[in-house]
């Protein structure tokens, strides 16, 4: 269980979009990493991943796990932004039928559940249309 205060130590790649880029390679990673997976180098700047992307993949869930059971069916892809960086998320706001591989979606800062009855609540993004 998360308390608030490591919650909100999470903040920057939650809320901000933060990833690292290698100073040796140039490569994103989102999450951010330690060490480049790339080549090794461990001097990484802080950077904001691209707000906008094309779907790559993606499924609808309809049988899902017991606490998103009111959220259900629900779209979840990954989506390669246009800065190259590759994030799996939800996909809200849009019908089933419209989803499709190359479809343009762009990152919303949006509620994605409470903690318990009387816990935090917790935001995060999720994919919207853009297209």
């Amino acid at each position: 269980m998360s308390t608030p205060s490591r919650y909100w130590r999470e903040i920057p790649q939650r809320y901000r979009l933060e990833a690292n880029q290698c100073e040796k390679c140039n490569k994103k990673y989102f999450p951010p990493r330690l060490v480049c997976p790339e080549c090794g180098n461990r001097d990484l700047k802080k950077t904001k991943i691209a707000e906008k992307g094309k779907i790559i993949s993606y499924t609808i869930i309809r049988v899902p796990p017991s606490q998103y059971k009111d959220q259900a069916p629900y779209a979840v892809g990954v989506v390669k932004m246009e800065d190259g960086v590759k994030v799996m998320g939800q996909i809200v706001d849009c019908d089933f039928e419209a989803l499709e591989v190359g479809k343009q979606v762009k990152i919303e800062f949006r509620k994605l559940f409470n903690q318990g009855h009387s816990g935090i609540l917790c935001y995060g993004y999720k994919f919207v249309p853009d297209f």
